[in-house]
């Protein structure tokens, strides 16, 4: 018999809900997981093929200052799947984060974000655009708590980042690694 779930217990339900699951193993033992549950999610490394430039977005990130790091980093925009399709949800990301109209999507993944403790799937978009594509500042949505900055990076320097170390965001060394595979002609 293959592991399945027997049960599962809510312990917190707030942003995201965290749940204790009983797992009956193959050979007939319980064990217990615990996992963090928030829905699906998207992001999408925006870039600009002619200026040779990404859009980022940096916003405080509880997180990542507990676990010693920055209170904010550079990241690319990112969010959680609402109602719509996840082609739908990123570009809406996009807009609300960074300003932008995205248009053609150029699918990288749908991956499993921490598969040890999360639910999270991510579908993982490239999205090529051009200054007429400039909708507004970006920003984030006050109403939610976001303080998000913009910042538009030139593709030479984000490679230089993550070679520093200075790019630590997972998501965003992935989208930046596919984009270089995808595009090698933009960084040479």
């Amino acid at each position: 018999m293959a592991p399945r779930i027997g049960g599962v217990r809510l312990v917190h339900e707030g942003w995201a809900r965290y749940l204790v699951a009983e797992v009956m193993q193959d050979d007939g033992t319980r064990i217990t997981r615990e996992m963090e549950d928030h829905g699906r999610a998207v992001a999408v490394l925006p870039y600009d093929p002619v200026r040779r430039v990404a859009t980022l977005v940096s916003q405080f990130r509880a997180p990542v200052l507990y676990s010693g790091g920055p209170p904010s980093h550079v990241e690319v925009p990112a969010g959680l799947l609402d109602d719509g399709a996840p082609e739908d949800e990123v570009r809406r990301e996009a807009v609300e984060e960074t300003g932008l109209r995205l248009g053609d999507l150029d699918l990288v993944a749908s991956a499993w974000t921490m598969p040890g403790i999360s639910t999270e799937r991510m579908d993982l978009f490239l999205a090529a655009y051009g200054e007429s594509d400039r909708m507004g500042a970006g920003g984030g949505l006050a109403a939610e708590g976001e303080a998000v900055a913009v910042h538009e990076i030139p593709l030479s320097e984000l490679v230089a980042m993550s070679r520093r170390g200075a790019l630590t965001d997972m998501k965003s060394l992935l989208l930046l690694f596919a984009l270089q595979l995808r595009r090698p002609e933009l960084f040479a």
